[in-house]
């Protein structure tokens, strides 16, 4: 009896550790025992946040919250990360819920390679998630504006959106009826020229000479297009040849030694101008001499008195004074 008694007491200390165990677990109490490595975030609105939720890093468990506090007008939540999480220095916290019914909980993410591994105490950056009862707000807003445009369209009949329509078309059903008929009419008769070739229409689809000239149009164009593309790349190759000296054209444009003497040419031509303008040399006294211009202007007053007394001289005379002249 005494080793049975034993026994039961023994069976009932441990189903008591067991159960002590569980209940420290899912307050959250036993992971105060665990090993692992605290981490802080400070938040502006914790969201009904408790000590013992779960902490999460794409959405594994990696440890629980253990205290929360208001510190310089925020709230400090220290958390209890397991070491093998890698929780890295710009990693950030955000506060999650489950369901609109369901449990808070905070998210840790990853942060950047180049971030370092976040050792005891470190401090993370934060990510403030909307309010659930700022939403709900939003939600029940939005469903009062609903009920109130759904208010206002109370009494609204289709009937005074549709009744005048109707009565136009009941109104106007004679002429309404006569136009489709004439248009119907139309359209049968356009077909019908179309398919005979009358009228612009219907030569233009039905013409044979028509698309005849309209090809050979086409034709001329792509000829004339042809030549063109020829003549541009004559001209094309006139000025290469321009262009590298070659030609009458390339010289002139090119040598050196033309351009040269041409140049002297035209220095020279200079001087010979700016000389005849002084009146120097035979041209310049030809152009510029006074005496010369008045002496022959007296010569041909001469001549042409001479020319007058011999034409009241007989043939015979002039020839005698010619011949007397000479000998």
């Amino acid at each position: 009896m005494k080793n049975t008694l034993e026994t039961r007491l023994g069976i009932f200390f441990a189903l008591a550790v067991l159960a002590f165990a569980i209940i420290l677990e899912r307050v959250g109490t036993l992971d105060s025992f665990r090993r692992g490595k605290r981490v802080t975030a400070q938040f502006n609105n914790v969201q009904d946040l408790k000590a013992g939720d779960l902490v999460k890093m794409a959405g594994v468990e990696i440890g629980r919250v253990q205290t929360i506090q208001l510190t310089n007008s925020r709230v400090l939540v220290t958390m209890k990360v397991t070491p093998s999480a890698e929780v890295r220095t710009d990693s950030r916290a955000t506060i999650k819920f489950t369901g609109l019914m369901g449990q808070n909980y905070v998210q840790i993410d990853f942060g950047t390679p180049q971030g370092d591994l976040a050792k005891d105490d470190a401090d993370l950056g934060t990510v403030e998630q909307a309010d659930l009862s700022t939403m709900m707000q939003k939600i029940d807003k939005v469903a009062e504006d609903v009920q109130a445009m759904t208010k206002s369209f109370t009494g609204f009949q289709i009937e005074t959106l549709v009744g005048p329509l109707r009565d136009f078309i009941n109104v106007n059903k004679g002429p309404l009826t006569l136009t489709i008929s004439n248009l119907q009419a139309f359209s049968a008769d356009l077909s019908s020229q179309v398919r005979q070739g009358k009228g612009t229409l219907g030569k233009l689809i039905q013409d044979e000479s028509l698309y005849n000239t309209t090809l050979a149009t086409v034709s001329n164009l792509q000829d004339t297009a042809a030549e063109i593309k020829t003549t541009v790349a004559e001209a094309r190759k006139v000025v290469d040849q321009v262009n590298s000296g070659q030609g009458t054209v390339g010289k002139l444009v090119k040598d050196e030694t033309l351009y040269r003497d041409t140049t002297e040419a035209m220095t020279n031509l200079k001087e010979i101008l700016q000389k005849v303008n002084q009146g120097q040399g035979t041209v310049g006294k030809l152009v510029n001499d006074q005496e010369l211009y008045k002496n022959a202007r007296l010569t041909l007053q001469k001549v042409d008195q001479a020319t007058e007394g011999l034409e009241d001289t007989g043939p015979l005379s002039v020839l005698g004074m010619a011949v007397g002249k000479l000998f």
